[in-house]
């Protein structure tokens, strides 16, 4: 199981590793925060202090188009912010 998926990179989410070095991470919906904390430390090779998730709902979008009237929803996801110890960084383009 792919515990962390991919990176959150927002202007909030840049915001929170400004000023707080907290990190924001899409994650798997199963993962719990002892799994999350585990995989971003062997990932990145840094301390984690704290792990809080968020479980973001999917939103309801419409839109007109030629075939007319279509309305969807977007996907749900689970979201980890983890804070790190000060001092320490996550460069996430350096393994570009």
């Amino acid at each position: 199981m792919e515990i962390i998926k991919k990176p959150v990179l927002t202007e909030k989410a840049s915001l929170l590793t400004e000023e707080r070095n907290r990190y924001a991470f899409k994650v798997d919906p199963k993962a719990n925060k002892i799994q999350i904390k585990q995989a971003v430390e062997a990932m990145f090779g840094v301390t984690v202090v704290a792990v809080n998730t968020i479980v973001v709902a999917g939103k309801a979008k419409n839109r007109y188009t030629k075939a007319g009237f279509v309305s969807g929803k977007t996907a749900k996801y689970k979201k980890a912010i983890i804070t790190i110890k000060d001092g320490e960084t996550i460069d996430f383009y350096s393994t570009i």
